[in-house]
C-alpha cells in the first residue's frame, strides 16, 4: 500500500490582513504555537508570544524577522494566573494553545499533575479571555481561537485530565461565543486529530506502557487508529484554520467547533 502523502508548507493560501492588530499565542515556542504565530505575524499583526521556553522563543523570534507584522516574545508560566490576565491586556485575537499530556490510568494518575493540566488548560484561558474581552469590547472587533483537540469532542482512555480539559475548554469557548456576539467578537475552537509536535511525540512511550504494546505499534494502533486519514496533521495546516477564522469571511463562524481529525469523528 502506497503510504500517504504529508503536504509539504505551501505559501500561505489564505489572504488574512492583520495589519494593526495584536494576537496573542500561548504556548508559542514550538509546534501548533510557533506556526500559529508565524502564519499571524506574516499577516501582518503584532504577535505576542506566549510561552516559558524562553530559548524556544528567542530561536521563534528570528524566525519572525522579515515577516509582515513583528514577534514579542513574552516568558510566561501560565499557572501565574494574575499574570496571564494582565498580558492578554489590549489584544484583538487571542490564540488559546498551550498544552501539556500524561499518559496514565486514573487510579495512577497523580492529583497534582491533574491539577496543573487542568490550570494550564483549562483556567489559564479563561483568565486570557478574561483579560483580552474589555479591549475586544471596546472596539466592537476580536477573535478569540482555542485550540481544542478531537479530544474536546472524544475522549480516549488514559487521558483523563487532557480530555477534561478540553472538553471544558469547549463549554468556555461557547459560553464566550454567546457573550461575545453583541460585541462584535467571536469564539471558536478548532480540533486537531494528533499533530505532528514534540507533545504527540513525547506521549508515545507512555502510550505503550499504558495499552502494552511496542512503541513502533503505537501510531497506526492507538494514535491513527479511528482516523480515516493515516496521518499526522501538520502544525502549519492547524495554523491555516486559525489565520481563516481570524478573517472578515469568517465573522458568522462563532461557537462551533472546527474538526481537522482526517475523519476520526466522523464514526
Amino acid at each position: 500500500m502506497t503510504a500517504p502523502l504529508v503536504p509539504a508548507a505551501l505559501p500561505h493560501s489564505v489572504t488574512v490582513d492583520l495589519g494593526g492588530r495584536t494576537a496573542l499565542v500561548t504556548g508559542a515556542a514550538g509546534g501548533i504555537g510557533r506556526a500559529c504565530a508565524v502564519r499571524l505575524a506574516a499577516a501582518g499583526a503584532k504577535v505576542r508570544a506566549v510561552d516559558r521556553d524562553a530559548a524556544g522563543l528567542e530561536e521563534l523570534a528570528a524566525q519572525g524577522a522579515g515577516l509582515g507584522g513583528t514577534v514579542e516574545p513574552v516568558v510566561l508560566d501560565l499557572t501565574d494566573l494574575d499574570a496571564a490576565e494582565q498580558a492578554a491586556a489590549g489584544t484583538d485575537i487571542l490564540v488559546n494553545n498551550a498544552g501539556l499530556q500524561l499518559v496514565r490510568p486514573i487510579e495512577e494518575f497523580p492529583p497534582e499533575a491533574f491539577h496543573t493540566v487542568l490550570t494550564v488548560m483549562l483556567e489559564a484561558p479563561f483568565r486570557l479571555i478574561r483579560g483580552a474581552l474589555p479591549h475586544m469590547y471596546g472596539q466592537g472587533w476580536g477573535r478569540i481561537v482555542n485550540l481544542s483537540s478531537v479530544h474536546g469532542l472524544r475522549a480516549s482512555a488514559f487521558k483523563s485530565a487532557y480530555v477534561s480539559a478540553k472538553h471544558g475548554l469547549e463549554g468556555l469557548s461557547k459560553t464566550a461565543a454567546l457573550e461575545g456576539a453583541p460585541h462584535g467578537v467571536t469564539s471558536n475552537c478548532v480540533n486537531p486529530g494528533y499533530v505532528r509536535t514534540p507533545l504527540v511525540e513525547r506521549q508515545i512511550a507512555d502510550q505503550a506502557a499504558a495499552h502494552g504494546i511496542p512503541e513502533e505499534q503505537v501510531l497506526t494502533e492507538v494514535l491513527l487508529k479511528d482516523a480515516a486519514l493515516k496521518r499526522l496533521v501538520e502544525p502549519h495546516e492547524v495554523a491555516e484554520a486559525v489565520a481563516y477564522l481570524c478573517t472578515p469571511q469568517a465573522s458568522f463562524i462563532t461557537g462551533t467547533s472546527l474538526a481537522l481529525d482526517g475523519g476520526w469523528t466522523a464514526h
